[in-house]
Parts: structure tokens; sequence; C-alpha cells
């Protein structure tokens, strides 16, 4: 680094805290805080000034009344920058604020500032595009990143702690974390490596950018940890309960996450060669296995299967019940046949009626009169205690008892049977 622009950078950042500290104390300005911001994200690109990271970390676990202070200052530092050291520093500093796992600072959504367009303007944009292009893929991982823990801490203090998410709903934040870590293995440096770069002022770059690959290094772990667990936990209650749409979904899950797995390997050897990882620090990528690629679609195959017998099933009883329905209004129409009316000289017999009494079990009945039937081959109709009975409902005009008049009847001396009642 030339002695010019080091001594202009030194310059820039005391002015910068002598304005803090002058400045007026209120809700959102904290002097202090912010002298310690312009520290920790200094132009010197030859160190990070870790311990002004730490101090600011402990602010923030003090007292959620310091977050607004915080976010106000290193917002205003970001937006004034033009300088892709300091802008990378506030970014180091950010993620560091979230690793904390402050809820009020989970909850801020996207962040307070934008540096998705950022240029360094104290360069030239031939020497500097690498470094400006390596912020931006920062900026928007933290930015999306912040985002997403936002929707999940509200969620979180929404429920309980016993509740289960619904298992489509623990499928697409499986996906959402995989699209993070797919922007994570973005942010590779390829052009800003010591490969290709052989004097000082580059080699001193590579450090600072060095650096932000460990804080990203161990981003990459935790989310990656984190997609691992959330699929076998998926997987068990697939199992458990096996459903078309969710083994789908969880199908494509899988799948994106051994092709991931493949795509964080070639990474770590980017970072071996870069001289971040060592052979002995790096971890070993566990790949996903074709087991549980194969058991989701043999689910996905017999839910299908599954699927496909139930619409014949209800087809069939569609058809089924479509033709119940025709019966039953076969049934319900009148038929063709009509009731007859049989009138005689003193009785009005139906036919119908003659039909269901000739038809009838008369056996052991008797009527109110005294008279009793029987079916025995003796009697058509049967016989009378006091003589011969006719039915006088016998389909056989002959047999009908005549209607005699009272008087003659008493002269007769028979008991003339109550055919109403009967």
């Amino acid at each position: 680094m030339k002695l010019w622009k080091k001594a202009a950078g030194l310059i820039k950042d005391r002015n910068s805290i002598w304005v803090a500290v002058i400045s007026r104390r209120t809700s959102l300005r904290n002097p202090d805080l912010e002298a310690i911001i312009i520290k920790a994200t200094s132009h010197d690109e030859t160190t990070v000034d870790y311990k002004n990271f730490h101090r600011v970390y402990q602010w923030v676990r003090t007292s959620p009344l310091y977050h607004k202070p915080l976010l106000y200052a290193l917002s205003t530092r970001m937006e004034k920058t033009r300088s892709w050291v300091v802008a990378l520093k506030g970014l180091m500093l950010m993620h560091g604020i979230f690793c904390c796992k402050i809820p009020s600072v989970q909850k801020i959504g996207r962040l307070p500032f934008d540096l998705s367009n950022f240029c360094d303007k104290h360069s030239k944009p031939s020497k500097t595009w690498a470094y400006d292009a390596f912020v931006r893929a920062y900026f928007m991982y933290l930015d999306q990143r912040s985002a997403f823990f936002s929707t999940l801490v509200k969620k979180n203090n929404r429920k309980s702690d016993q509740e289960e998410p619904p298992l489509l709903e623990e499928l697409g934040r499986l996906q959402k974390w995989q699209s993070l870590l797919d922007m994570l293995l973005e942010i590779k440096p390829e052009a800003i490596s010591p490969h290709r770069t052989n004097h000082t002022y580059n080699n001193n770059k590579v450090y600072l950018i060095s650096e932000a690959m460990i804080c990203l290094l161990t981003e990459i772990f935790d989310v990656y940890s984190r997609v691992s667990k959330g699929i076998a936990g998926v997987l068990l209650r697939i199992y458990a309960s096996p459903g078309k749409q969710e083994a789908q979904m969880a199908l494509g899950v899988v799948q994106k996450a051994a092709v991931q797995g493949e795509e964080l390997s070639l990474y770590l050897e980017y970072c071996m060669d870069m001289g971040i990882l060592s052979t002995a620090d790096c971890p070993k990528v566990e790949q996903i296995p074709e087991e549980d690629i194969r058991d989701l679609e043999r689910i996905i195959n017999q839910a299908s299967k599954m699927e496909e017998s139930f619409v014949e099933c209800d087809r069939m009883a569609a058809a089924q019940k479509k033709e119940d329905n025709k019966a039953i209004v076969a049934m319900q129409k009148p038929t063709s046949k009509k009731s007859k009316t049989i009138i005689t000289d003193k009785w009005e017999v139906f036919e119908e009626d003659l039909i269901s009494w000739v038809s009838a079990d008369t056996s052991g009945f008797s009527d109110v009169s005294g008279y009793s039937y029987s079916n025995t081959s003796n009697s058509a109709i049967g016989v009378g205690v006091q003589g011969q009975y006719r039915n006088p409902f016998a389909p056989s005009s002959k047999n009908i008892i005549p209607y005699h008049h009272p008087v003659h009847a008493a002269h007769n001396h028979q008991v003339l049977p109550d055919l109403i009642s009967f």
C-alpha cells in the first residue's frame, strides 16, 4: 500500500472519530459507540481490528437500547464510504452482530443500508472490480439472511415450543436455506487468488479477503449443517406418514442437497488452494445417500398408484350411483294398470282389495261376529260356526250374500255379520 494512500485513510478515520465524539447524544446517536465502529471499520487494509469488533459485540449484548444507535452509526458509515476496505469490514462487523443471536437484532429484516451497487471510488475500476464484486455478493447474502431470519423469529414467537411446523412449511424452509447456501458458494473471489498476484499491494488485499472468507466458511458450515439436519427430520416424518406432494417436494430438496454437497467439496478445495484452509482442518462433506433418493421415488410411485386406484374407485362409485338413481326413478314411475272400482247393489269393492283378501293367509282368524276362517281344502273361503258362510269380498259375485231388510232378518233369526268392522 502506498504511503500517501495509507496516510489519507488514517486522516479520514481520525476526522470521522472527532465528528462523532463532538456530536450530541440522542436516542439514535451514541458518540462512544460511533467512535468504536469507525475504528473497527478503518481504511487500513493490512489489519482487521478484532479488538474493537468485540467491543461492539459487548455493546450489543449489554442492552437493547444500544441497538438503534448501533444500526444508525453503521448504516451512516456504509452509505458514506467509497472504499471497498471500509465496506468489507462493515459487512464483517454486521455478520458478527448477527452471530450474537440477539432476538431484537434478528428481527430487523432487510439491512438498513444498501451496497448492491457498490463501486470503489479511490482506485481504478480495472484494479478493484473483483473486490467490488466480492463486496456486492457478500452484501446480497447478508441482506437475504437478515430478511429470512426475521421471518423465522416472528413465526417462532407466534407458536409454542411444543408445536411442530407442518411438513410443507418445513420443506419450504429447507428450500430457503438451500438458496442461501447457493448464494454463499457464489462468493468466490477467483480473481483475487494469491497464485495470480505477486506484489505486496495485492497480497495485503488478499489478507483482508482471506479474513472475510473465514467468516463465510463458518457460515457455510452452519447453513449446510442446518440443511442436513432438516433433511433427516423431514425424511423421518415422510416415512411415518407418506404423501405424494410432500414426497415430491422432499425429493427435490434431497436432489438439490446432493448437488450442493459436490459444489461444497469443490469450494473447500478452492479455499485450500488459497491457503485459507489446511488439509487437516478441512472437514469431510457427507453426501446424501442414494438410498434416500430411491426411497422417496418409491414413495412417490406408490402414492401415484394409490391415487389412480382412488380415482378409479370414485369413477366406479359415481357410475353405480348413477345407475341406482335411474332404478329409483323407474320404480317411482306410476304403472299403466289402474285400479278399478266394482259397484254392487249395496257394496263398493276395489279390485285390489279382492286380490289381497284372496291371497292373504286367514288361518285361525276370527272376526267380531264369531265367524272363523280356514283355507283348508274343504272350503274355498271358510265355514261359519252357525252355518256355511262365504266371504262377501270373494271374486265370485254369486257367492255374495244379498242384503236383507232388518225385518226379514228378524224372522229368519240369522245374525248378520259386522262386515264393516270386519
